[in-house]
Formats: structure tokens, C-alpha cells, sequence
């Protein structure tokens, strides 16, 4: 029986493929937390990971703070790109097929058109730098890693900007959302999903794979989808980045092509609406 160790259980994507993994008990899951793989720790990491045995890594741990990273860069940098570079290298001398999750804040925004996995990153935060950083020794270090971008990751677990909405909504009568930042969201479920299927997938083809939800929004048409799908009575009102300044500096465009993992893997990539409606049942 193939045994699939989890890093970042308890994050969005970990949490979405805890409540999957009930569907697929061909499998023997290890969902491990920061206890059990210590991102942040990089001499007890190999050991941790040793004694786990898996067959494959799905690495959805990391350090997501994108405001704090501007001044806990170490820490970023720590989690995000050496802790990758010692479990792709692990994984790449036992023989573990592995999945590392990145995003689309490798890209500085700058582009028209839906950004390919060929595109040119340039992050414009270090969050974004630290990602990139993972991306480069992970394959350098494991060319048989499978790496997934994504963007706007949301899910019943954890903070996110759907469960904020939800809460300012029924606070507030009145609330501002920037629409000068496009993209598009991912439901935390369809990429566990996606992730499974790469698995169990007989074809294993490795490199950087984007994956996100279908439509292109901004943050405000996100906001007021989440207003109609929850039929909240407050005001939503469109602002440009410019009027909500932030430690670091988000992409202004950041939409992601998914054509090469639909044709590779023949996905089934939901239209985001679709996805959210699941979070108001």
C-alpha cells in the first residue's frame, strides 16, 4: 500500500485533502502538522521525514504570510525555499515522487494574457521571492518533482478572503475591495483533487503545472459574487490598490493559463462560481 505523507495538515489544501482522503483508502495517508514536519527547523526535517516512509510528498506546507514575509524574510525563506530544497532532495534519493505547491506571486504583474508555465516570473514581494527561490531548488535538486501555481486559494478551513468577506458582510454595512488586481480563486477541494488525480494518474510527467479555478476577476468581483451568493444586504464598493496600501506590493494581473495540466492530466478545471456556491452549503 502506497503511503502519501501530507506536510501543512492543518492548512487550507491540507485540511481539503484530510476530508478526501476518506474516498481513497487504496492509500495509507499521514497527514503531518508543524509538529510532526518542522518546516522551520531544518536540522530535524530529514529526520522527520525519514521516519515517515512515504512513497510520495504532496508538500502543501509553507509560509503564506505575505505582509509579515517583508519583515520575517529569514523565516520565509527558511520554510518556503531551504525546507524545499532538503525535502525535494530527500524525496529524489529514496525514490518519493513529489508535489510542491507554489503560487502565482512569482509573476510581477505586468502581463495582458493568462500567464503559462513558460512565462517570465519577477516577484515584486518577498513572499513572492521566497516561492520562487523553493521552485528553483526543488527542481535543481529533484527533476522528478511535479510543481503546482496557484492563486487565491480559499476553503471552509483556515483564514482566507472568502470566510473575511463573509464576516465583514454581515458586520458592516458598508465595505471597499480592490478591482485593480486580477486573477482568479482557487477552492482549496478542487485543487486537493486535482493533486489526488495527478497521483493516481499512471502518468507521471514532472515540471511546473499552473492550476486555479476558471474565470477572470478582480478581488471586488470576487467580493460581490461572495455578496450574492450569501444575499448580504452590505454596500460593496470598488478601490484601487493605490487607496489600500499593504506592506507588500500584490501583482496586478496574475491570471493563470491551465491548458498544459487540462491536456496532460485531462483535469476537470470548475468555473470559480461553480466552486464558491460549494462554500455556501
Amino acid at each position: 500500500m502506497k503511503k502519501i505523507l501530507v506536510t501543512g495538515s492543518n492548512g487550507q489544501l491540507g485540511s481539503e485533502l484530510s476530508v478526501l482522503s476518506s474516498n481513497y483508502p487504496q492509500y495509507e495517508w499521514v497527514f503531518a502538522d508543524r509538529s510532526k514536519i518542522t518546516l522551520d527547523n531544518l536540522d530535524q526535517l530529514p529526520i522527520q521525514l525519514n521516519e515517515t516512509q512515504a512513497d510520495v510528498i504532496l508538500n502543501c506546507g509553507a509560509y503564506t504570510a505575505v505582509d509579515k514575509a517583508e519583515t520575517e524574510k529569514d523565516l520565509a525563506f527558511t520554510v518556503n525555499s531551504l525546507a524545499v530544497e532538503i525535502i525535494a532532495k530527500f524525496a529524489s534519493e529514496n525514490n518519493i515522487k513529489l508535489i510542491h505547491i507554489s503560487t502565482d506571486y512569482v509573476f510581477d504583474g505586468t502581463s495582458s494574457v493568462a500567464l503559462d508555465e513558460e512565462a517570465l516570473t519577477n516577484p515584486i514581494n518577498v513572499y513572492g521571492e521566497s516561492k520562487l527561490a523553493g521552485e528553483a531548488v526543488c527542481m535543481e535538486q529533484n527533476p522528478d518533482s511535479i510543481i503546482i501555481r496557484t492563486s487565491w486559494v480559499y476553503s471552509k478551513f483556515g483564514n482566507n478572503f472568502v470566510k473575511t468577506m463573509q464576516r465583514l458582510m454581515q458586520e458592516r454595512e458598508e465595505i471597499n475591495v480592490v478591482n485593480d488586481q486580477i486573477g482568479s480563486p482557487t477552492y482549496a477541494a478542487d485543487l486537493a483533487q486535482a493533486m489526488i488525480d495527478i497521483v493516481n494518474s499512471s502518468n507521471w510527467i514532472p515540471g511546473i503545472y499552473n492550476y486555479s479555478n476558471e474565470g477572470e476577476i478582480s478581488w471586488y468581483e470576487f467580493a460581490i459574487s461572495i455578496k450574492e451568493l450569501g444575499n448580504y444586504s452590505c454596500k460593496v464598493g470598488g478601490i484601487p490598490s493605490s487607496a489600500y496600501p499593504t506592506p507588500a506590493k500584490r501583482p496586478s494581473y496574475s491570471l493563470l493559463s491551465k491548458s498544459k495540466v487540462k491536456k496532460i492530466y485531462n483535469l476537470n478545471v470548475p468555473y470559480y462560481k461553480e466552486s464558491l456556491k460549494k462554500m455556501f452549503i
